[in-house]
């Protein structure tokens, strides 16, 4: 079983490999994001906005609800794990939490 497995890791890093071929050079400028994307968000950025910096624009204006989306999920991980572990908890006869030292 653990050698099926390695076999299939080093499957898998052979065939991301062989896709990562295909990207376009780190700072290209002819890559297709660099093309028009980019370009779009630099030159409207203080117009849709009114804010000097990009970098807020970007975050706080144009990914604002992926932002939230993610700070939504590591909140409910982080409530997740404290109801989990509060249920992990012992109680005696009479309900008091037992110590496990």
């Amino acid at each position: 079983m653990k050698a099926m497995v390695q076999v299939l890791l080093i499957l898998l890093g052979v065939v991301l490999a062989y896709a990562g071929t295909g990207l376009p050079e780190f700072g290209d400028p002819h890559s297709p994001a660099s093309q028009h994307v980019s370009n779009h968000y630099i030159e409207h950025a203080y117009h849709d906005s009114h804010t000097p910096n990009i970098v807020t624009v970007m975050i706080a204006d144009y990914r604002s609800f992926d932002t939230f989306g993610e700070t939504v999920v590591v909140f409910t991980a982080g409530m997740a794990c404290l109801f989990i572990l509060r249920g992990l908890r012992r109680r005696d006869e009479e309900g008091d939490p037992v110590d496990h030292a």
